[in-house]
This record gives C-alpha cells, sequence and structure tokens, in this order.
C-alpha cells in the first residue's frame, strides 16, 4: 500500500528554542503576578449596628438607652475603633465604615448627616417604626457583608453589634473566606450580645467603660421616661422576674398549651409579638418603663420563661 496523500506537506520541525521562550515567559508573568499578591496588604472593614452602641454605651455610661437622655461623640468613637482596628490589622488596610442606623422614612437626620460626611464612613439606612424600633439593619448589614467577602473586597470583617440575626451575616462572609471579629460593649449587667453569636465569630474583643466614657454625656435637665414614671428605686430583678411570671400565666391561661408548645422551641428567644406584648403588660403592671434598663428586660423574659417550662 502506498500513503493516502503523498503530497501533503511535512510537518514543520519543532523550534525548541521558541517553545522554551514562551516557557521562561509565562513563568516570568506568574512570578510578577505572584509578587503581586504577596505584597498587597488585606482589608478590612468596620460594620458599626448604632443601635446597639446608643444602647449599650448609653446604658454603660449614662444609665439609659434612651438616646435623648445623652449624647453620643459618634465621630470621636468611630475615629476610636478605626484606630483600635489599626492596632489589631497592621498589615490591613481600612477600605471602610459602615454606620447602619435607623431613621423615619430612611431620611438623615442632621446628626446622621454629620456621620455621612466623615472620611471613610458610610451611613446606612433602614427604618424606623412608630416604636422608635429599627427595621431593615440586620439585613443591610448581610447584606454588605457578604457582597464585600463574595468579591474578595475584605479579607477581615470587624461586626459591631448584638443581635442574633446577624448569624446569618457572619456565616455568609466565613463562606466566602473572610474571617469575621465581633467587639462589644461591656455590659452593665449580665450579656447584651447573643450567645449564637457569639459562638460562630472569629474572634471577640469587648470594650469597657473607661473605653466608652469619653465619647458619652448625659444630657442636663433630661429625664427620661422611666424616670419621670418612678423617682424611687428601680425594682430589683427578683421583682420584675415575678412580674415576668405572672405576665406568661395570663398569656397562657388566654391562649392555650398549644401556643406554647409553638414557643418552647425558640427557646430563651422571643417572637417579637410576643416579646412586645409582654414588655406592654409588664410596664402597666410596674408603672414603669423598662426601654433604658436591658438587664431589668432580661429579668422579665426569664421569669416568663420560667412559668412556662413548668408547665412541663
Amino acid at each position: 500500500m502506498t500513503d493516502a496523500n503523498p503530497s501533503a506537506p511535512e510537518p514543520a520541525p519543532l523550534d525548541l528554542r521558541a517553545v522554551a521562550a514562551g516557557i521562561e515567559r509565562t513563568n516570568e508573568l506568574l512570578t510578577r503576578v505572584l509578587a503581586e499578591v504577596a505584597t498587597t496588604p488585606s482589608t478590612h472593614a468596620v460594620f458599626v449596628d448604632a443601635g446597639y452602641v446608643y444602647a449599650a454605651a448609653g446604658r454603660l455610661v449614662a444609665g439609659t438607652e434612651d438616646r435623648r437622655a445623652f449624647e453620643l461623640d459618634a465621630e470621636g468613637l468611630i475615629e476610636a475603633f478605626i484606630d483600635k482596628a489599626r492596632t489589631i490589622f497592621p498589615d490591613s488596610r481600612l477600605l471602610r465604615v459602615y454606620w447602619y442606623d435607623g431613621a423615619r422614612r430612611r431620611i438623615h437626620t442632621p446628626e446622621q448627616q454629620s456621620i455621612a460626611e466623615l472620611p471613610d464612613v458610610k451611613v446606612r439606612l433602614g427604618n424606623l417604626n412608630a416604636n422608635n424600633q429599627q427595621k431593615g439593619v440586620d439585613s443591610l448589614i448581610r447584606s454588605d457583608l457578604e457582597s464585600l467577602a463574595r468579591h474578595r473586597a475584605i479579607s477581615d470583617a470587624v461586626l459591631i453589634g448584638g443581635d442574633e440575626d446577624l448569624v446569618s451575616a457572619v456565616e455568609a462572609a466565613q463562606g466566602y473566606g473572610a474571617r469575621v471579629h465581633l467587639w462589644g460593649i461591656e455590659a452593665a449587667g449580665g450579656r447584651n450580645q447573643a450567645e449564637p453569636l457569639l459562638w460562630e465569630v472569629d474572634s471577640q474583643r469587648t470594650f469597657d467603660l473607661d473605653f466608652c466614657k469619653p465619647y458619652v454625656s448625659r444630657r442636663t435637665g433630661y429625664e427620661s421616661f422611666g424616670e419621670a414614671v418612678a423617682r424611687g428605686p428601680a425594682p430589683s430583678r427578683d421583682d420584675v422576674r415575678f412580674v415576668g411570671a405572672r405576665v406568661a400565666a395570663q398569656w397562657l391561661g388566654s391562649r392555650g398549651h398549644d401556643s406554647l408548645s409553638e414557643l418552647l422551641p425558640g427557646h430563651p428567644y422571643l417572637p417579637g409579638t410576643v416579646d412586645q406584648e409582654l414588655l406592654v403588660e409588664a410596664e402597666s403592671l410596674l408603672g414603669l418603663s423598662l426601654r433604658g434598663h436591658a438587664d431589668l428586660r432580661r429579668a422579665l423574659r426569664d421569669g416568663f420563661w420560667d412559668h412556662l417550662r413548668m408547665q412541663f
């Protein structure tokens, strides 16, 4: 047999020198890329739940969570957070500080406008309902944390907050390789950060009274609602716990054990509607607002759960 196509051209001889030169150029390119990656500093961002900061710092320094009763030097506190992050992440650059707060119809207050004008600070607003409760802030934190981690814009995230709803934000960021560091403010009594949140983060840090005191000042002449109602000593935790049990008995009597079985899987947390009912009824029985007393609100919930769990 003869070749099928005797006229086909012979393949060109392999130019080994050209191949070697191509490989060398590729190696040089990879070396430059790796060197650039090695010298590029890591990046961190600070995510601040302003509602948590106001409540925790106000309670610790001024004895109340009522924003109207004290002034917070937000600019000074943000700068202190930046300085602290700089010492903890010396080889990392700051992307920016995210300041999450609530406002009616998401319209900046004058104070929020001044914070938004600070360098390296981004103000993100959730809504503020009729009870002055923030809505949508946790979802904003999760969205920003997850997006920045997914796009490798940050390697470390400092989260200043305490709500259990932030657990999903932490998990989302960690899923993309970012490390999340939880910072908190010392609780005047008990704890002001949810345990599931403490369990999920990569590190924890708490700021004490000495750290917070320069940035919080009590407004002279202002008296919060709770102080105006009860000028005498505040009730003890045991007193409030008893009231919580009493409200639980009323709640159980009106709704029955079927409702109880729906609550138990969520222990120690109450649905928002039940928690609000508990607070309103307890304040009516005590003749005292508990809005500025986080430790007493925790005692109230403990008493509520104590009674419910005794039914099984």
